[in-house]
């Protein structure tokens, strides 16, 4: 059997929140997210970013989350900005569009934007009212790339936004890898401090299914559950949602969970590296993204799934690797193995 290293969902839940699911199945609860255990798992996240004043929803998946929230907060005749590479430009089908709001695409090198990349995207939509009006500047943490902000980098964004009159969305499907990458310098505080706002990704990071939407900026929080409802994404079994956040917050499991995966995405990269195989990005997160032969390639693709990501030319491309909250060692030294038995004969 062929393992998988295209996603981080491949397989169910961590094994605590598939027995609190069985332990509390017959508890009788209020629905539509006021049971208690989303109650608790929202108090948990709130002393987790020391933001009391902030407003957490539990939502099914990430493309629910983005398209939520950027149709709330944006006016008919406004739009967002985003990285060419982002989710929302490439992997939602045309979600955030079909909500009547367009996206306008950036080009960066490495997957985050800056305030310098947003500067020529205000000023060439000053021809008003007959152009979009720029409101949402959406970035993810970490990217499609697997590169993280740091924290000055976030703070340099968050005050242009700021100054700007622009709100600043993270898209934190993987947040948790994001923010306990070896590199990184950045907090959930700093997040919820920073963003109007973010939302912490559970499908990618031990859940069966769940992301927690945060909205720190109170004048977005307002009737926000209104939109939750006519989209058709409250649950009426919300406890589904809030069992498995709480069981993600209680200790350090979450974070736990998401350093799990990137220890084992940096043996492969470390790996790599030594055999002097170059990378797509540097990333420290739980998405590489090595540049092989196609003959190697295709040989690996016999054993492991995995995306082809770019290709680089006519003999070489870029895959993208990624490792879960429950990939074994057993896993990652199959890979390597296989690598290093294809390598002398390419």
């Amino acid at each position: 059997m062929k393992f998988s290293f295209k996603n981080d969902y491949s397989e169910g839940c961590h094994p605590n929140i598939l027995r609190a699911l069985s332990e509390h199945n017959e508890d009788q609860q209020a629905g539509y997210g006021e049971d208690q255990y989303s109650l608790q798992a929202k108090e948990l996240i709130k002393v987790r970013m020391n933001s009391k004043a902030s407003d957490i929803y539990f939502i099914s998946g990430g493309t629910q989350a983005n398209l939520i929230v950027i149709s709330s907060v944006l006016r008919p005749y406004q739009c967002a900005v985003s990285a060419s590479t982002g989710h929302i430009l490439n992997n939602e089908t045309g979600a955030i569009e079909a909500t009547g709001h367009k996206v306008l695409s950036v080009e960066t090198e490495d997957g985050k934007l800056k305030p310098s990349d947003i500067t020529p995207v205000l000023e060439s939509h000053r021809n008003r009212p007959h152009q979009v009006m720029p409101k949402l500047v959406y970035i993810s943490n970490s990217t499609e790339l697997g590169t993280i902000y740091d924290r000055g980098e976030l703070e340099a964004l968050s005050e242009f936004c700021k100054l700007h009159d622009l709100y600043l969305f993270m898209d934190g499907a993987r947040l948790g890898h994001g923010l306990t990458a070896a590199t990184s310098d950045l907090t959930l505080e700093d997040v919820a401090r920073l963003t109007d706002v973010f939302y912490l990704g559970g499908t990618k990071n031990g859940a069966l299914i769940g992301e927690a939407v945060v909205i720190n900026n109170p004048l977005l929080q307002q009737d926000f559950a209104f939109n939750i409802k006519q989209k058709g994404a409250l649950l009426a079994k919300g406890r589904l949602l809030g069992i498995q956040f709480l069981e993600l917050m209680k200790g350090d499991l979450y974070f736990d969970l998401a350093k799990h995966a990137n220890r084992q995405a940096m043996k492969i990269k470390n790996f790599l590296k030594e055999r002097g195989v170059e990378f797509l990005s540097d990333t420290y997160t739980n998405q590489i993204f090595p540049i092989l032969s196609n003959t190697l390639i295709e040989r690996l693709s016999e054993d492991f799934e995995f995306y082809v990501w770019k290709k680089m030319d006519e003999h070489f491309s870029a895959i993208r690797l990624i490792t879960s909250w429950n990939t074994a060692d057993e896993a990652v030294i199959r890979f390597t193995e296989a690598i290093e038995h294809q390598m002398p004969e390419i």
